[in-house]
């Protein structure tokens, strides 16, 4: 069979469902199911609650679930909402600069919700009065905190890289942990993102239950999943970058137990294989793609390739990419995929052979594993630095790629021009990650949890792996979720809240 070129496509579906929304008091993600833990109280027991969603807006039911939830669970935040966003606040800082107390916040609950703003029904105790007053204020969901309020609760920029299509419901979840963050109400945006996989949104933060990432090798489901993940996350970071809507320089991280070469669980053909699946779900959408593997670097004796890539490029040619004649992908080795290592030299733009044919450029550069190594001339970073110049605008993926300085003799990759490398290395920004969260540095069982980015337009979200009860399983549960990737004191915070 041919090779199948199709074009890229956007599909949108529309999903109904009969279901409805039980209850505001329902927990998210049951305990029954899971250890006990104190703090845990979100997802629900039952399968994830569908219902028809609006295009652009979230309709009556998952509306009034989603102030249900708030209101139950989390006052204490509504109420500093109503402190650091609303004008209710202002009076408040203006009324207690010279006189503390006289005019306090008591409580807030959401009366009503919308993609835009919160409204706010506040309980104000005011010395003046005899009685307790209750005001109606709104908090736009892309506010900042109030002028006043600015040295307790830091402003952090809005969220305006949502992808067009993106689901009503993980647009108003996202906004809504932006104001939890500056709130400091970090550890409820996990719970919020639970709450968006129940209420029907499109799974930002959801992890696969059941992938036992502790037993290697990995079942080839697993890593079929984490595979089909990653392409995914490429090929929508190309249609981004082709709209001018990110940079070209764009970096993933997939380090589960059999991609980690500091692991001896550490397995070559897990590497390949993802780049294979990325590189055909490219070549796919009429790309042209050159997967590149670093060469020998060195001088005299002491030259050679890092220890995780010895023989990759070899056995990357050799793999079966099934392009022979009559097989699914025939002809795509060679014109869709192609191979090169990393350096200026491999970056192909059109042009007319000695034979009269013509030569495509390459579209996409995916470059596995560019690291530096201890010794002398083997820095990455010039050869790497060259290529991305000489692609232009072209996508350049970095695969697992360890840009930091090595130990080196003649002052290379020394104090002098760290800077300039340092931010060479920084502007390759993360389109996806998934990397377990283990106990220490060097310690690698158990997994504690797991660090998410799933595509370039979502948010960071933090797992805790948990054992559901009776050894029926695993599970891990969303407990932060931020804009930037979470630090690991304030994820190891959250698992213990």
């Amino acid at each position: 069979m041919a090779f199948d070129r199709r074009s890229t496509a956007l599909l949108l579906v529309a999903i109904g469902s009969v279901a409805s929304f039980n209850s505001h008091s329902v927990a998210l993600w049951t305990p029954s199911a899971i250890k006990p833990l104190s703090s845990f109280a979100l997802l629900a027991s039952s399968s994830k609650t569908t219902s028809a969603t609006v295009a652009g807006q979230l309709n009556e039911e998952q509306l009034d679930f989603t102030m249900g939830y708030l209101n139950k669970h989390h006052g204490d935040m509504l109420t500093t909402f109503a402190d650091a966003y609303t004008v209710i606040g202002e009076e408040a800082a203006k009324r207690n600069k010279f006189s503390g107390g006289s005019f306090k916040i008591l409580g807030a609950k959401i009366v009503d919700i919308d993609l835009e703003k919160l409204k706010l029904e506040v309980t104000i105790k005011d010395r003046s009065k005899s009685e307790r007053l209750i005001e109606t204020t709104s908090v736009p969901l892309d506010a900042d905190p109030i002028a006043s309020k600015q040295r307790k609760f830091t402003p952090i920029p809005k969220i305006t890289e949502l992808a067009e299509t993106v689901n009503p419901v993980d647009a108003l979840v996202r906004r809504l942990n932006r104001l939890a963050w500056m709130a400091d109400f970090p550890e409820v945006t996990g719970k919020l993102i639970q709450l968006g996989i129940q209420i029907d949104g499109d799974g930002v933060g959801e992890l696969k239950e059941n992938m036992y990432l502790n037993q290697v090798p990995h079942n080839r489901y697993v890593r079929r999943y984490f595979y089909d993940m990653a392409a995914q996350a490429a090929l929508d970071a190309v249609i981004l970058c082709s709209e001018g809507k990110i940079s070209n320089r764009m970096e993933m991280v997939a380090m589960f137990p059999e991609m980690n070469p500091s692991m001896d669980s550490y397995r070559i053909g897990t590497l390949l294989e993802l780049a294979r699946t990325i590189g055909i779900r490219l070549a796919e959408e009429n790309l042209r793609v050159r997967i590149c593997v670093q060469g020998s670097m060195g001088v005299g004796i002491f030259t050679g390739v890092p220890k995780q890539l010895n023989g990759v490029a070899t056995l990357l040619q050799r793999m079966d990419w099934e392009s022979e004649e009559g097989e699914q992908n025939e002809g795509m080795v060679g014109d869709y995929i192609r191979f090169g290592a990393i350096g200026k030299e491999h970056v192909v733009n059109t042009h007319t052979d000695a034979d009269g044919n013509e030569i495509k450029q390459d579209d996409v550069f995916i470059l596995l594993c560019p690291q530096s190594m201890v010794g002398v001339d083997t820095s990455i970073m010039g050869q790497l630095a060259e290529m991305v110049e000489a692609a232009c605008d072209r996508p350049v993926i970095l695969i697992n790629p360890d840009l930091t300085d090595k130990i080196s003799a003649q002052g290379q990759q020394s104090v002098r021009g760290r800077k300039e490398r340092m931010d060479f290395a920084d502007s390759f920004k993360t389109i996806f990650q998934f990397q377990n969260i283990y106990v220490s540095g060097t310690s690698y069982f158990p997994i504690l949890g797991s660090i998410l980015k799933k595509n370039p337009y979502e948010p960071w979200v933090a797992h805790q792996r948990r054992d559901r009860a009776n050894n029926e399983g695993e599970v891990y549960v969303p407990v932060l979720s931020s804009e930037e990737k979470p630090e690991g004191e304030m994820i190891m915070r959250t698992f213990e809240h």
